[in-house]
C-alpha cells in the first residue's frame, strides 16, 4: 500500500524544528542573552574566587570539609587528590570544572527542590511534569549543544546552561520521591496539631525528605561531571578542554590525566556530599 511507502511520504519534523530553532534566534536571541546574564556572573564570580584562592587554602577547606562530613580516610584521599591534580599542571582547569559544577548545581537547586516538592504534595502536577522530565534524562546529551550554542552562543556559559538541563531531573524526581515517602500519619497529626500546610513542609515532610533530597544533588553533581568533556565541545573550559585536546591531537597522555583528574573529582564531591546527607 502507498500509505507504508516511507520512502516518499515522510514528517519533515527535523526542518519544522529547524525552522522553529531558527524563528528562536532572530525574533528572541536578545531575550535569551538577557537569560544567561544570572548564569554568566554566578559563573564569573565562581571563577574568580576558586582561581584567586591559594591552592592551599583551598585543599584546607576540602580537608576540613572532608573530615567533618566524611571521616579521615576520605579526607586523605582528598588532599592526595587534590595533590596530584596539581602536580599534573591542571589546578586551574580544575577550579574552573568546579566552579562549572557548583553553578550548575546551584541553579539546579533553585529551581529543582520547588519543582520536586510541588511534584510530591499534587499527582497532577507530577503527572504534567513527567513526560519532560524522561525527554530531559534519555535525550543523548550532545542533542543538546546544537540548540543552546544558536541561542546562547558558545562558551562556558552555554555548557553549564547545557548542564543544568541536564543534570535537573534527578533532583526533582527525588525530592518528589522523599516528600511522597512521610508517613501520612505523620501529615495528618501534624494538621491536627493546627499546623499550616507551610509549617507541615517545613518542620515535617521536608526534614524527614532531606536524606533523599541530598540524594538527588549528590546524582545532579555526579551528572554535571559527566557534561564536562561535552561541554568543551562548545568552548568550555575546565578539564574537559585536555580531553577534547587531547582526542583531536592524538595525545593520549593529555586526554588520559583529565579525565582521571574529572573521575577523581568525581569521587571527592561524590564522598563528601554523601557524608552531608549521613
Amino acid at each position: 500500500m502507498r500509505i507504508f511507502d516511507f520512502d516518499e511520504r515522510t514528517i519533515p519534523l527535523d526542518d519544522w524544528i529547524q525552522n522553529g530553532v531558527d524563528w528562536l534566534v532572530a525574533n528572541y536571541r536578545d531575550l535569551f542573552q538577557v537569560i544567561k546574564v544570572p548564569v554568566e556572573k554566578t559563573l564569573e564570580g565562581l571563577e574568580w574566587f576558586f582561581t584567586f584562592l591559594p591552592p592551599s587554602l583551598v585543599m584546607l577547606v576540602f580537608a576540613f570539609l572532608a573530615w567533618r562530613y566524611a571521616g579521615k580516610r576520605v579526607t586523605v584521599f582528598t588532599l592526595l587528590t587534590l595533590l596530584l591534580v596539581g602536580f599534573l599542571g591542571l589546578w586551574e582547569d580544575t577550579m574552573i570544572t568546579l566552579s562549572m559544577v557548583i553553578c550548575s548545581v546551584l541553579f539546579c537547586a533553585i529551581f529543582g527542590i520547588p519543582l520536586g516538592i510541588c511534584a510530591g504534595r499534587s499527582d497532577r502536577f507530577e503527572m504534567i511534569l513527567r513526560p519532560f522530565l524522561d525527554a530531559m534524562q534519555t535525550t543523548p546529551a550532545f542533542v543538546y549543544l546544537v540548540p543552546v550554542v544558536m541561542l546562547f552562543s558558545i562558551g562556558t556559559v552555554s555548557g553549564v546552561l547545557a548542564t543544568i538541563v541536564f543534570a535537573l531531573p534527578p533532583l526533582i524526581r527525588l525530592t518528589s520521591l522523599g516528600i511522597r515517602q512521610v508517613h501520612p500519619e505523620l501529615v495528618e497529626a501534624a494538621l491536627a496539631f493546627g499546623a499550616t500546610r507551610w509549617q507541615v513542609l517545613r518542620k515535617v515532610q521536608f526534614p524527614l525528605a532531606l536524606p533523599s533530597v541530598m540524594a538527588g544533588l549528590n546524582q545532579t553533581i555526579m551528572m554535571s561531571l559527566s557534561m564536562v568533556v561535552i561541554a568543551a565541545l562548545i568552548g568550555a573550559g575546565g578539564l574537559g578542554g585536555p580531553v577534547v585536546q587531547g582526542l583531536n591531537t592524538l595525545e593520549i597522555g593529555l586526554a588520559t590525566i583529565g579525565g582521571l583528574s574529572i573521575v577523581l573529582l568525581a569521587m571527592v564531591l561524590d564522598r563528601i556530599t554523601q557524608g552531608f546527607g549521613k
